[in-house]
């Protein structure tokens, strides 16, 4: 008994600083900024707090009968739904063409699906802008070559959330196609063999092994890849600043309008609470999809 209670004095005496870093840096802001949400914080509490007032839930019925933040949700809506399959889709096809045994220098080709994750955000929106650009952006001389009309990705509406979709999955995928890598790395190279010397073809081998065998990869890097999406800020900053006509305005960049340009702390924090509301919504169906496929199974 006195060895038990021991390990486990021992055992929280080790772990006492990690958890009182959580604490500091994760537990308290998040309970600073739900407590902020109830308020009307702004300018001028930050000098002195005490004019910050009690609101209750009035930020959040601001929300709801703000055009605005249904304009941003509809856009994060539509960025979600565009960039999480394509960008995965994008992600396991390099992984596959990476994976591949036909494949060589197969280390260049991971750093180079990778750069793009650890490229500085400024340096790539010079670069896509210059694409993107109506008149001289090379997206277009190669639609003008295809005899295709060319467009204004960044000044219509109709393409500027697509165009910033296309940017944000060109730096996005490179992360999860190293965890499709591992993934595809940690399935046993015999159900392979099995499944050639019984005759399928790689179409077989590939809807009948791969994808089945990755199931747990692709539910964690669908996690991951949603999270971020909804999360999207940097691209719209850079590129357009939530324009034209706050086609590309997402929640966070919402977030940061309320919050450090027009100095609505208490608005803010309750757009932050908002959106992991959303982004906990969507992981737990996720999850109870996941579960009700492997119980079907």
């Amino acid at each position: 008994m006195r060895s038990v209670r021991g390990e486990a004095r021992a055992a929280w005496g080790l772990l006492a600083p990690a958890l009182a870093a959580i604490a500091l840096f994760f537990a308290l802001p998040v309970v600073g900024g739900l407590i902020l949400s109830f308020t009307d914080f702004d300018l001028y509490a930050i000098a002195d707090p005490g004019n910050a007032r009690f609101v209750g839930l009035a930020n959040y019925v601001g929300l709801l009968r703000d055009p605005l933040f249904w304009k941003a949700l509809g856009n994060t809506l539509l960025l979600v739904g565009l960039g999480v399959p394509l960008s995965m889709g994008v992600a396991l096809a390099g992984a596959l063409l990476v994976n591949s045994p036909l494949a060589r220098l197969r280390a260049v080709y991971r750093t180079i699906f990778f750069a793009p994750v650890v490229t500085t955000l400024v340096a790539a929106a010079v670069v896509w802008r210059y694409l993107y650009h109506p008149r001289f952006g090379l997206i277009n001389r190669a639609l003008e070559a295809c005899g295709l009309p060319t467009v204004d990705w960044l000044g219509n509406p109709r393409w500027a959330m697509v165009a910033i979709t296309l940017m944000a999955v060109w730096r996005a995928f490179g992360y999860s196609l190293v965890i499709f890598v591992a993934g595809l790395q940690a399935i046993p190279g015999s159900l392979y063999e099995a499944a050639r010397l019984d005759g399928a073809g790689g179409w077989q081998i590939f809807t009948r092994i791969t994808l089945p065998q990755l199931r747990g990869t692709m539910f964690f890097v669908a996690i991951l890849t949603t999270v971020g999406f909804f999360q999207i800020f940097a691209e719209p900053y850079v590129m357009t600043r939530g324009g034209p006509l706050n086609a590309t305005l997402s929640i966070a960049l919402l977030m940061y309008q309320q919050g450090f340009r027009w100095w609505n702390m208490g608005r803010a924090s309750a757009i932050a609470f908002v959106l992991f509301g959303l982004i906990l919504t969507v992981s737990v169906a996720q999850a109870l999809v996941r579960r009700r496929q492997e119980g079907g199974r």
